[in-house]
């Protein structure tokens, strides 16, 4: 397993931060309620996990918890596909059972239809991969 320490001003590292604010195929979204910051995501253009072409992949997806179960995420995941269409790409670690469950729910709703992911392994980790297409707004 894979653990992220903290900096000695005790941020997290990004390294690649910076990349969604200049390069064309990394896009950043903020999410706000009430004008309140209530989380963020971070979407980029890649080649797919499991195809030749190219993907939307959520690189990074986070909602503060006092917006958890309010149906927030929800609704900021699915204002992304919408302005970003085409096939998309959700990876989630096997062993996060709440986050499977939220994207699977997510997806269904968004999709309207059945929902279905592959295993895959990296480095000893296994990930579920979420696949679907967005037609957009």
């Amino acid at each position: 397993m894979t653990f992220v320490d903290v900096s000695e001003d005790g941020r997290f590292g990004y390294p690649d931060l910076p990349l969604y604010w200049c390069e064309p195929r990394r896009i950043p979204f903020l999410a706000r309620i009430e004008g309140k910051l209530a989380g963020f995501a971070l979407v980029m253009r890649r080649p797919g996990l499991c195809r030749d072409s190219e993907v939307w992949d959520m690189a990074e997806f986070f909602v503060l918890r006092r917006y958890r179960h309010r149906g927030a995420g929800a609704e900021m995941a699915e204002k992304i596909w919408c302005l970003c269409p085409g096939r998309w790409q959700i990876r989630v670690r096997s062993n996060n059972l709440p986050a499977r469950g939220f994207w699977e729910s997510a997806i269904a709703k968004f999709t309207e239809g059945p929902v279905s992911s592959q295993d895959f392994e990296i480095e000893e980790v296994v990930w579920n991969l979420f696949s679907f297409q967005s037609c957009g707004s």
